[in-house]
């Protein structure tokens, strides 16, 4: 039996150190609550970045995973399946589009996006061939491929990496004048985050995604969508877009696609951007296999019938408000939206995330001055209790003690 040191050490000789995460290591989990390899006991506010919105091996999801484990597991695309046709079904049901392709991971889907973008921009609306623009956000996460870190905001993301992907325009997040002002006869789309998560869990001004509808439709540029970590009930809508009431052309998803067992991701759009795919213009060998399809649909039907849309909006609203109680001079804001909570720090957010840790709560630094509260949607407001009376103790204390 190894310790949490043995794992460290492991890690660190055999890994390339492209993370940096904190130093636990867990072995089980279950709800919202973790357990590391010493028998200690950790409730999980971070949700894997918001892949496990329904929880740690939630029990539907499990019975799903086994039942298609023991038929088959992978067709590729050379062959149908009788899972992907169900699961892509759900998705568009649930996000109201025609067509959904279904991908691996979030970076797959956004790189899906583009294509399709492009592809639409020359062969639909008629931009001149190689001149297509897409406009995109300062302060925007839309995963770590060459072509999407072309248009990071992020020096590191970018370091080393070129020549970078061109056909990028970055403006800044949440300003629609920025967007009008930013559109040519050759931008074809618009990327944006309905809420920056990476970013430091920025929320736009009221109004900014309705504007954003408005400017695209008029523009005839498309309104692109990355719910990978806002979407599929996280915000306290099922998707983010929904607080605004207003349906982007096109959507990103993944994360809780697949509530956390498994890779799955889709990009969703109507049929007059998706049928600009033809056989043989992308693809991918495990997207809409049968496995990741059978989990997709009992993760879909999960959020639907536990109501976790209106949870995490309930217990968001309680727990955001508990956070602004708390007396500390370290803490400049909360912010956020559902259970997608981000407390800006007036100094390093890591070492509160370090003594948050120690104190049983496992949550993450974005954005160096940002502590992430992202619990599962299954939490119990009693384990939020629970954990606020730790949060505040930290919060409290010495940012210089906080990690020792």
């Amino acid at each position: 039996m190894s310790d949490t040191r043995t794992y460290l050490d492991e890690v660190d000789r055999y890994s390339a150190h492209n993370y940096k995460p904190l130093p636990v290591v867990i072995t089980k989990g279950e709800g919202a609550w973790v357990w590391d390899v010493d028998g200690n006991k950790y409730l999980d506010c971070l949700s894997a970045y918001s892949a496990l919105n329904q929880g740690h091996r939630h029990p539907a999801i499990v019975k799903a995973a086994k039942d298609q484990l023991d038929r088959v597991t992978l067709t590729s695309r050379a062959f149908h399946n009788d899972q992907m046709g169900p699961f892509l079904k759900d998705l568009c049901d649930m996000t109201g589009f025609s067509k959904a392709l279904p991908m691996n991971s979030g970076a797959e889907a956004v790189e899906t996006a583009l294509k399709a973008v492009r592809k639409w921009g020359y062969k639909v609306k008629g931009v001149p061939e190689g001149r297509a623009e897409i406009i995109v956000c300062d302060g925007n996460f839309h995963g770590r491929t060459i072509s999407v870190i072309s248009f990071s905001p992020e020096a590191q993301y970018k370091d080393g990496f070129g020549p970078l992907t061109p056909g990028f325009k970055m403006i800044p997040y949440g300003d629609a004048a920025a967007l009008e002002q930013a559109i040519t006869p050759n931008t074809v789309a618009f990327m944006v985050e309905p809420i920056q998560g990476e970013g430091g869990v920025l929320v736009p001004p009221a109004g900014y995604l309705k504007k954003v509808r408005e400017i695209c439709t008029k523009n005839r540029v498309l309104f692109v969508a990355d719910e990978i970590q806002t979407g599929l009930a996280r915000t306290g809508r099922m998707f983010a877009c929904e607080w605004e009431g207003v349906k982007p052309d096109a959507m990103t998803l993944g994360k809780a696609l697949s509530g956390g067992f498994y890779p799955v991701s889709a990009f969703v759009a109507n049929d007059e951007v998706m049928d600009v795919f033809k056989p043989g213009d992308h693809g991918s060998t495990f997207g809409g296999n049968p496995l990741a399809a059978a989990i997709g649909r009992a993760s879909l039907k999960v959020l639907r019938d536990e109501k976790l849309a209106e949870r995490a909006n309930e217990l968001g609203e309680w727990f955001m408000a508990e956070l602004r109680k708390i007396d500390s001079p370290h803490v400049k804001e909360v912010r956020g939206k559902g259970l997608l909570i981000g407390v800006e720090m007036t100094s390093a957010a890591r070492p509160f995330c370090e003594a948050l840790m120690k104190k049983g709560i496992l949550a993450k630094e974005t954005h160096d001055l940002v502590v992430r509260f992202a619990p599962p949607l299954v939490i119990s407001k009693e384990d939020l209790t629970w954990a606020l009376s730790r949060i505040a103790e930290v919060f409290a204390g010495s940012p210089a003690l906080a990690g020792r």
